[in-house]
């Protein structure tokens, strides 16, 4: 009695995805990602003497700076579309527009995390 499936559902074989824990993991990692680095931004904006132009694209021109703001983005536009993932799948009824919409939201957090990698090498490399 320990399993509340219909007889159907047993012989069909419907039941967890096996997919959330793998999710949430992602979720999870990526957020201990993105908390050093955003330490790491805060402080590093605190201890630049001023806040002009050609002083941040100088710093931004560091290639650790570099690599730290790619990792940076990378991880805040994937943690993005994880979140909004669960949110639409947990509030959007339809299927369709379900799916329509985390389509959209995965093509939205790339194209504007390629926008800010090239952003970031575009300063980095002097072009």
């Amino acid at each position: 009695m320990n399993d509340l499936r219909t007889p159907l559902s047993r012989a069909k074989g419907l039941g967890s995805a096996k997919e959330g824990v793998s999710h949430w993991w992602r979720q999870r990692l990526t957020s201990l990602l993105m908390l050093p680095l955003i330490l790491w931004l805060t402080f590093s904006f605190a201890s630049l003497p001023q806040a002009d132009h050609a002083t941040l694209s100088g710093w931004v021109g560091s290639p650790m700076v570099s690599i730290g703001l790619i990792l940076l983005i990378a991880a805040v536009f994937y943690h993005t579309q994880l979140g909004l993932q669960v949110i639409i799948e947990d509030y959007v009824p339809a299927h369709g527009w379900r799916t329509a919409a985390i389509i959209g939201v995965g093509f939205f957090c790339l194209l504007f995390a390629v926008i800010g990698v090239i952003a970031v090498l575009k300063i980095a490399l002097g072009a």
